[in-house]
């Protein structure tokens, strides 16, 4: 059996310094950039007989480049860290409109220091049948004043930040958070806040 311990202190400067940035910021949102994992748009328009999303529903459209900030951005590149977007999940069911992102050194050796942060548009309806879904699985329930926690139980976690939760969901009205630790949660900066 090998610990846990090295993995969660390789983990801890850089959650540490992710939150003294985030707490640092003196910019609210961060500037829209071009997300590495995304291809770039056609060149020329595109003829579309439906009704295309508006330009404040692409602005505000979340990438891994903006979901958190850009000087935590900026510092998680400076390792040589890059992004990967996958669908939003919750167990195995996927979150319509939703961004799950992973940092990572994809180009180095395989390990499992990384971080993931991601967002989704939720129905409540939806979110309080995944909430007992989870729980279900042996997951535990949280209220607090941003909403509802729910976190795996941390002797399965993969991490723990140092009060000892490890990948947590938020569950908000008409939204859904999801990071490695619950002291993740808040260098997310969610589209719709």
């Amino acid at each position: 059996m090998t610990s846990r311990a090295p993995r969660a202190a390789l983990l801890a400067p850089i959650l540490l310094a992710a939150l003294a940035l985030a707490a640092c910021s003196t910019t609210p949102t961060p500037e829209p950039t071009s997300a590495t994992t995304e291809s770039a748009p056609p060149a020329g328009p595109i003829d579309t007989p439906d009704a295309s999303p508006s330009a404040t529903a692409e602005a505000s459209a979340p990438t891994c480049d903006t979901l958190i900030s850009s000087s935590l951005v900026d510092e998680l590149t400076s390792y040589g860290w890059t992004s990967r977007a996958d669908d939003f999940l919750v167990g195995a069911t996927v979150v319509e409109g939703g961004l799950q992102c992973t940092w990572a050194d994809f180009d180095g050796p395989a390990t499992d220091n990384l971080l993931l942060f991601g967002w989704a548009p939720i129905a409540s309806s939806e979110a309080t049948r995944l909430q007992t879904e989870l729980i279900g699985q042996g997951w535990l329930r949280e209220d607090g004043a941003q909403g509802t926690y729910i976190t795996t139980d941390p002797q399965y976690a993969v991490a723990v930040d140092e009060d000892g939760y490890g990948m947590t969901y938020l569950f908000g009205d008409g939204w859904v958070t999801v990071a490695l630790t619950k002291q993740g949660l808040v260098l997310i900066e969610r589209p719709d806040a």
